[in-house]
Order: C-alpha cells, then structure tokens, then sequence
C-alpha cells in the first residue's frame, strides 16, 4: 500500500482538526470529508482539498481508512458498516456508549481482520510519552480534568466525554483489573452528569482518585503518578512532566530522620528536592498528539500491527466507566434509607468545591471482568 486513502466522517470541532491534520501527513491522503450539512462539509473541503460527501456510502472502494469523529451514540453503526464494508476503522473515544457494543464491534474487527483503533490521544501526549516507561508498577494515581462547559457531547456526560480520557490513561499504567469502582456526581446543566469523583480499586492493590468536571471555572489536564521508585507529574494541557527520584539510601528504608543532626536537617530543609528526593524535568518530543496517533493508524495499516490503542482498549476504559456511571446513579445523598439518589438527586454544589469532591466513601462494590472473544 502507497498513501493511505482516509475519510473523516463528522466535521464537527475534532472532524476539522483531523482533517486539517490528515492533509498534512505525506502518508495520507486526505479523499473525502462527510457530513449530513452540506455547508459543513464543502467548506472543509475546500480548506483541505478533499471531496465532499453526503454519507460514507459514497466512498466504499475508494478509501482504505476512516475517522469517525461523528456523535458518541452513532458510533456503533456508522463504524460497524464500515467495518463489513471492509474499511479500517479509527473511532473517536469512546469507542462506543455502552461495553456491549463494544464487545460487539472489537469482535467485528477482529473477524474482519480490520485494524480497530480508539481516539484517546492522552496516550500519544508528550507529557505521558517521556515518562511511561519509568512508572512501573505504579501504586496510587491521581488525576485531574476540568474544563468549561463547551455544549458539545452533550449525549454523554462528564465521565464519558472527559474522564474516559484518565480511566484509559490509567488502565494502561496500572496493567490490572478494576476490582470495585466507588463513585459520586451531579448534573449542573443538563441531563447528564457534569461534575464527577471516583476512586478505582484495582486487583493489584493499586488505588486510583479521577476527578471531572465540565462546569469548572479553572481548566486542569493533570495526573500524579506515584510508583516504588519515583513519583510524575504529568501536566497534559502543558505536555510538561516532573520526576521525583527518592535517592537510594531513602529507597532502601537506610535514611533515619531521627539520626540526624541539626545542621543537617537545616541544609536538607533547603535542598529537600535537590539530595533527597531529586527532582528533574523530563525532556518531551515536542509532537502534535492527534497527528500522531493518526500516523499510528496509518502505520498500523500499512504493517498489519496493532495501534498503540487497540478496540480492546477503547472497551475496557467504557466498561470501566458504565462502572463509574453505576456508582454515580446509586449513591444516595441523604443517607441508606433515602429516596434521593444519583446526580439528578444530588444537591447543587458550589463549583470550587469540585477540588474537595473525592474526601467521601461508600460501600457499593462492583467488579470489572474482561469478556473472553
């Protein structure tokens, strides 16, 4: 295969940003953008020197690719027949709403032999790119998303438009199964819950806090990653990263606070992240994270490899969130015995308190097993 023929389905806000890319890469041509609104579609056409279409139909046997950056609920369809049609599929996360069609659509492409890969371009940021192979075996996570309201995705709430990106990042550190996810939220303008906190428990031991919220004053793209060997900072929104290397001797349990004069502890005091927990930056390619994983796809293709982010992942990081989702539904705001449960229920919080959402715990247990096929 010479260049990959690619069409993106969807001019929305992330359709134009993937099409204004993919006309870019040498190993892409861009043939066609679709859209059901016709001045959608002929003016990124025109922006982008590709064919405008009414519906993906049109293009069968003249593409080998296709984004789909279409809504999430018609993920499902418009990716399935492109699939039977025999066309490799990138779909934008999440890779569906519901684990059941999910399950239906990795196994779709697998008997396919049809490359199937999911948009969680956290994967591909610099910020985690640089320091992923350092973070072994990590113990306890951390992270934070929040952004204002944009009214788009609004047939998913918080945890499927924005912390589905953290529940993949993490899954793909942690490398363990979801042992019981405990979970609250509310809705502040919609249907859909808008501001979450969940605390995931995993079979390894390994604990991770998520907090989301798409009614935030204070934009954050953050995670904390702490390991037995060092602790990350990864700022996702600066592509930035910071690794805390505890020296030897305090990682062999040999460094005795109490033994210590009090001339030392006054040098230490001033050089804490200097001699013992020694702090660096951590050099970062500088690369446009979608860019990339669209030469990911395209390469997936031409290889016959799978992307960095397979189906399989794309369903394991909605299974978790359908857990998140449960938990958020069944807590109940006013005690055991209340009637008034879930982020339709819960009461109407002041925003900042979003940073204070995670100081709460509950007993519901819910277990993720991955489905076999």
């Amino acid at each position: 295969m010479s260049r990959l023929r690619l069409a993106v389905i969807g001019v929305g806000h992330l359709g134009k940003i993937h099409a204004k890319l993919a006309a870019g890469i040498p190993e892409i041509e861009l043939v066609a953008v679709v859209d059901s609104r016709p001045e959608a579609r002929e003016a990124l056409a025109k922006e982008t020197g590709a064919r405008p279409a009414a519906h993906f139909r049109e293009l069968i046997g003249e593409i080998d690719g296709a984004i789909v950056a279409t809504p999430t609920v018609t993920h499902f369809d418009v990716a399935s027949e492109l699939i039977r049609a025999g066309v490799h599929v990138f779909v934008e996360k999440p890779i569906t709403p519901t684990v059941r069609e999910a399950d239906e659509l990795v196994q779709l492409a697998r008997r396919s032999q049809i490359v199937l890969q999911v948009g969680h371009v956290e994967r591909f940021n610099p910020a985690l790119v640089s320091v992923q192979d350092r973070l072994q075996e990590p113990k306890f996570i951390e992270a934070r998303r929040q952004s204002g309201y944009t009214f788009r995705s609004t047939d998913v709430g918080v945890i499927m438009d924005l912390m589905i990106h953290d529940i993949d990042a993490t899954l793909s550190l942690v490398k363990s199964p979801v042992a019981s996810v405990d979970a609250i939220g509310i809705s502040v303008l919609g249907d859909h819950e808008d501001m979450v906190s969940a605390r995931l428990h995993f079979a390894s031991g390994a604990v991770a806090n998520l907090i989301a919220s798409r009614a935030s004053y204070a934009p954050a793209r953050s995670m904390q990653v702490f390991t037995p060997s060092c602790f990350a900072s990864i700022d996702f929104a600066t592509r930035k990263s910071t690794i805390v290397e505890p020296r030897a001797d305090v990682l062999r349990r040999d460094f005795h606070v109490n033994d210590l004069s009090d001339e030392t502890r006054t040098r230490l005091r001033e050089r804490l992240f200097e001699e013992l927990l020694v702090k660096s930056e951590v050099p970062a390619v500088e690369a446009n994270a979608i860019e990339q994983e669209q030469r990911d796809f395209a390469e997936a293709i031409r290889t016959g490899r799978e992307p960095r982010v397979t189906g399989a992942d794309g369903r394991d990081a909605v299974a978790v969130a359908e857990l998140v989702l449960e938990s958020v539904r069944q807590h109940q705001w006013d005690g055991a015995n209340s009637r008034r449960a879930g982020h339709l229920a819960s009461p109407m919080l002041p925003l900042p308190m979003v940073a204070a959402m995670d100081e709460w715990a509950t007993d519901d247990t819910v277990v993720l097993r991955r489905k076999a096929g």
